[in-house]
């Protein structure tokens, strides 16, 4: 692979292109100034303006959501998992039907495995415009969003309305349901009783690891955070690892599939048969399958990246199934 090939699957952080009506909520005040991103994988956009970067397949999704302090996610759920990791600021994420089930907040390299089939949100509480970097299991991430009810009446209320296809209509820009196309339909109480109240002991000590802890833990040996022997146990179908600058290795090696490089901390040289490249934090790296490739510290000081790559288990719920 020539460096030209390979540059075409690193997207720069500086290259990132947002979508500001990506979702139900784009118009609804507290919500209305966040910036959706899809980096590898058609995400779960409600938007025909969303920008997909890298459209291989890989098992997975990779996106980030970007949002100004005090902006905030709406409640919503997906069928498949949802990992986040903090590349900038400070954020607290909220969960349970109305958002006051139980709450965690997570700094920068800290990483959160939330549980399929509760509502969840997060907000920016740092000072700056903030960065979270997501992975969703699944080439199609569980076809789409379900929202909290409030959500969508709320978002109704400001000139949005989703169809039962999926995509958002603009009532500000003159658009309406197309003819056929009904409004998505609330979840009834009935319908509602599937999604349960999940104490703060039960998410966050399932699913969340705090990045001095895994430095810690990735010393000598990159560490595996989420897999089927990881510190997180789960099969969303991808295993999520960490390295560091102690851990990481000239060692050349390959997957059978294609896998994500994702720079917390620190500037990372890219080896691989045919060439070399920097990646930086907020970079994300798309290594094809069966490439031989390795990744080691380009310069002094602290240096941690995640690794993400799919594996043979079915996207969909995992421990509350």
């Amino acid at each position: 692979m020539t460096p030209s090939e390979m540059e075409a699957r690193i997207v720069r952080y500086g290259d990132l292109q947002p979508c500001k009506t990506a979702f139900i909520d784009a118009h609804t005040p507290g919500s209305d100034q966040k910036e959706n991103f899809t980096i590898i994988g058609g995400g779960v956009s409600e938007s025909a303006d969303q920008h997909v970067h890298i459209t291989i397949p890989h098992g997975f999704n990779i996106g980030a959501a970007g949002q100004p302090p005090k902006c905030r996610n709406s409640l919503h759920s997906h069928r498949t998992a949802e990992v986040f990791f903090v590349l900038k600021g400070r954020w607290r994420f909220f969960w349970g039907r109305y958002g006051d089930a139980g709450e965690v907040v997570l700094e920068v390299g800290d990483i959160i495995n939330i549980p399929t089939g509760i509502f969840r949100g997060f907000e920016n509480i740092g000072t700056d415009y903030g960065m979270i970097m997501a992975v969703l299991g699944g080439d199609d991430a569980g076809g789409g969003v379900i929202w909290a009810p409030q959500v969508i009446e709320d978002a109704r209320d400001h000139g949005l309305v989703l169809g039962q296809n999926g995509k958002l209509y603009d009532s500000k820009k003159g658009e309406s349901l197309p003819d056929g196309v009904s409004p998505m339909p609330v979840l009834n109480e009935e319908e509602l009783k599937s999604y349960p109240e999940m104490t703060p002991a039960q998410v966050v000590g399932y699913g969340v690891r705090r990045y001095n802890d895994l430095m810690s833990l990735a010393g000598k040996e990159p560490v595996l955070v989420i897999g089927e022997k990881g510190v997180i146990r789960d099969k969303p179908g991808f295993e999520v690892g960490f390295l560091t600058r102690g851990s990481a290795s000239t060692d050349m090696h390959a997957h059978d599939r294609p896998s994500v490089l994702m720079p917390v901390r620190g500037h990372w040289r890219l080896i691989w048969e045919g060439g070399e490249a920097v990646l930086n934090p907020g970079d994300t790296c798309s290594i094809p399958a069966d490439l031989q490739h390795t990744a080691v510290p380009a310069m002094t000081g602290e240096a941690s990246m995640y690794h993400i790559v799919g594996t043979d288990d079915p996207a969909g719920a995992t421990w509350l199934a």
